[in-house]
């Protein structure tokens, strides 16, 4: 699979554009843009599901713009779209309210109540259809509202204001959130060395490196580290290389019961699926999901969610290992259900917990909505290198180069260690 785009994604600015049927969010989608991204026409609700357009926009860069359904949809399916475009909010970094002249009412303040909720910076956009309401827009200031108001007009087809939209988004942009994926883990001062295993099975793109793996090497190359990369059976030549000064290693997860073993005790290990879960959630929590797997029992639910969807292979790592690994340590059968997909309903029935891929589709917004939204009906999330490290015997290995994570691992399993 090509998770290319896919992460690309996850690190771009997400624009969320909301707002009445008809009120203009794809017209504005398109200008903004500069293309015909979105289908545009008189009719009410000619958008039905949310879309994406991934695009670069000056002065702003790298964005993913996401146009939704009216918020007042009134036809058949009315209500599961407005559902999807709100859903939309758990993903969105800044959104855009946008307005017929200066029209205001009862969706525009739900939509302002849910903005605030989730702590999403947004404007309010003017869409006027006449000279005077421009005019007017120039001064409106909805009550008990605290956002800027951009009015937009577009006499001859020209619009008047897009630039200063385009200058308050980048205003509303919050500062990226995301820690660095290893940079933190090496000694300061010198060239660190680091060696990164990755497999190349059945599972591994032809050609190519899965994503968690280029993040790597692209965060070594920014530490100015020398970095060596290679397969689990070249580990022990790769450590001689090094002369055994190593300062850190990455495996992926599937290998670490292998990897372990050959690492001398100085030398912190972790996994790839592990630098994701703290880059993209929140490791903590996540350390305290796995502490639940610990408590399986034959015939418990415990849900495999992945971010993205795939073919599924013979031996495919959410869908048969890890519930296989799951069940050895029940001590019988486990009820896996799987949920796939970057976008999904919720959770619903009773689990013990979820085990969440590594989430490298997802931006961090996104992975910390899934797991505020876990942690609210009282299930446990932890991601699969915490689970795979965990079921091998390994995770107190795993989890050393980040001492909260492993003091509170240590604290809830009275896990010493080897």
């Amino acid at each position: 699979m090509d998770t290319t785009r896919e992460t690309t994604r996850a690190k771009r600015l997400h624009i969320g554009f909301f707002g009445r049927c008809n009120a203009g969010k794809s017209t504005l989608c398109n200008a903004l843009s500069g293309q015909n991204v979105a289908l545009v026409s008189e009719i009410p609700g000619t958008t039905t599901d949310p879309v994406e357009k991934v695009l670069e926009m000056l002065p702003i860069g790298p964005v993913v713009l996401h146009d939704t359904a009216g918020l007042d949809d009134a036809s058949v399916l009315g209500a599961l779209r407005v559902e999807k475009s709100l859903a939309v909010l758990k993903g969105v970094d800044v959104a855009l309210l946008i307005l017929t002249d200066t029209a205001w009412g009862e969706h525009e303040e739900r939509l302002v109540r849910l903005l605030a909720k989730a702590a999403i910076p947004f404007a309010i956009v003017c869409n006027c259809r006449s000279k005077e309401a421009f005019a007017a827009a120039q001064t409106f200031r909805p009550q008990n509202v605290n956002a800027p108001v951009t009015a937009l007009w577009r006499p001859d087809g020209q619009w008047v204001g897009l630039d200063a939209l385009r200058s308050q988004l980048v205003q509303l942009a919050p500062d990226s959130e995301e820690p660095p994926m290893l940079q933190d883990l090496l000694p300061a001062g010198k060239a660190a060395r680091i060696i990164l295993l990755c497999p190349q099975d059945s599972g591994a793109p032809k050609g190519r490196l899965i994503m968690p793996q280029v993040q790597a090497i692209r965060d070594a190359l920014d530490a100015r580290a020398l970095c060596l990369v290679c397969t689990e059976d070249e580990y022990a030549d790769a450590l001689e290389a090094f002369a055994g000064k190593v300062d850190l290693v990455v495996c992926d997860s599937q290998i670490i019961h292998k990897a372990a073993p050959l690492t001398p005790k100085h030398v912190p290990l972790t996994t790839f699926s592990i630098l994701m879960a703290r880059l993209k959630g929140d490791l903590s929590l996540l350390v305290q999901g796995a502490a639940a797997l610990t408590q399986l029992a034959p015939g418990d639910t415990v849900i495999i969610q992945e971010a993205c969807s795939h073919h599924a292979q013979k031996d495919d790592i959410g869908r048969v290992k890890i519930p296989r690994l799951l069940s050895r340590m029940a001590g019988g059968p486990v009820h896996c259900p799987m949920l796939a997909g970057r976008h999904w309903s919720g959770y619903e029935g009773k689990a013990r917990a979820i085990v969440h891929c590594g989430g490298c589709a997802l931006t961090r917004k996104e992975m910390n909505a899934r797991l505020k939204e876990a942690l609210a009906l009282g299930i446990p999330m932890t991601n699969y290198g915490i689970a795979i490290s965990l079921a091998q015997g390994v995770l107190t290995k795993a989890l050393a180069p980040f001492p909260e994570a492993l003091a509170l691992w240590q604290k809830l399993t009275a896990d010493p260690g080897t």
